[in-house]
């Protein structure tokens, strides 16, 4: 069994883009300008979104941060993304999800100039994505197909199963791993909730891709041996040991599964490390006008 670091690739690849930033302004070019807008308190989006401007920060990227109170009006965060949309300065940005339910979160992906839109969710990039085209890819898959090329696993002829069929996650991930790419050719199942006998659909898969939401829900009776695991699930659980009084988890059952595998993402400090890392990746991307 291997562990993929996501920690120990995303400093190496972050490494690697702070060193193409600085050679692009030895060379004139623009300094990539990332933005993020945060309406409301939740505390997942808080950190996320400090770990995005950090990053940044750290690699020479300008970054531009746009809080706004919970209470904020759908009509609001619109203007905001039109005067984004039309800032020559911002090569990409991102809307932090959740919004508050006032708020339709459809409408606010539709307003985002797909030229920037890093996060690769309006429909445009999604169906550039579908058809092979140059794509902002949505950040989780993109560095789970990151993760996947750089330690070198092979996808070809495999079957994968991907369970969970999100706009983010699940579905894009089935539609990239059945790409013809160097990453990808794999026979594909997308599983999900009313999916008939899941069991049997993962035991078949050489990868799977676990992004359902639940706790420990990939179990080792589920797995065949020798497979290749990646959890895209961050589930807080209780725990009265912990410093804070929980702990995460993934969407597979580690200590259990990991002996069975070939390769395995840990939680935390797998997948979702790469998250923000393929967020830069897509910025950069845009600076230099190689998407669109």
């Amino acid at each position: 069994m291997q562990l993929i670091d996501g920690k120990a690739l995303a400093k190496a690849i972050k490494e690697e883009l702070a060193t193409e930033v600085k050679a692009l302004k030895a060379a004139g070019g623009k300094t990539p300008h990332l933005a993020a807008v945060l309406v409301g308190d939740d505390p997942a989006s808080q950190v996320y979104v400090r770990n995005k401007v950090r990053s940044c920060e750290k690699i020479g990227f300008n970054s531009t941060l746009i809080r706004k109170d919970a209470d904020t009006t759908e009509a609001e965060v619109l203007e905001i993304i039109d005067q984004l949309n039309n800032d020559d300065d911002i090569d990409g940005f991102i809307v932090q999800l959740p919004l508050p339910k006032h708020i339709d979160e459809h409408k606010i992906t539709l307003a985002i100039d797909p030229r920037k839109d890093v996060d690769g969710f309006h429909p445009m990039n999604f169906g550039r994505m579908a058809q092979s085209l140059p794509a902002y890819i949505p950040a989780t898959p993109y560095g789970i197909m990151v993760m996947l090329e750089r330690y070198g696993i092979e996808t070809s002829g495999k079957h994968c199963v991907v369970v969970g069929r999100s706009n983010i996650v699940g579905t894009p991930m089935s539609i990239l791993m059945s790409r013809k790419a160097k990453v990808g050719n794999c026979t594909v199942t997308l599983a999900h909730s009313r999916t008939k006998d899941l069991k049997a659909e993962t035991l078949r898969a050489d990868i799977i891709i676990a992004a359902i939401g639940i706790p420990n829900f990939i179990t080792e009776d589920m797995v065949k041996e020798g497979a290749v695991i990646i959890d895209v699930g961050i589930n807080r659980i209780d725990d009265a040991n912990a410093k804070r009084g929980y702990r995460l988890v993934g969407d597979v059952d580690f200590d259990n599964v990991a002996p069975k595998s070939s390769f395995i993402t840990p939680v935390p400090g797998g997948v979702g490390q790469m998250t923000v890392t393929a967020l830069l990746m897509n910025t950069l991307k845009s600076a230099k006008n190689e998407v669109y």
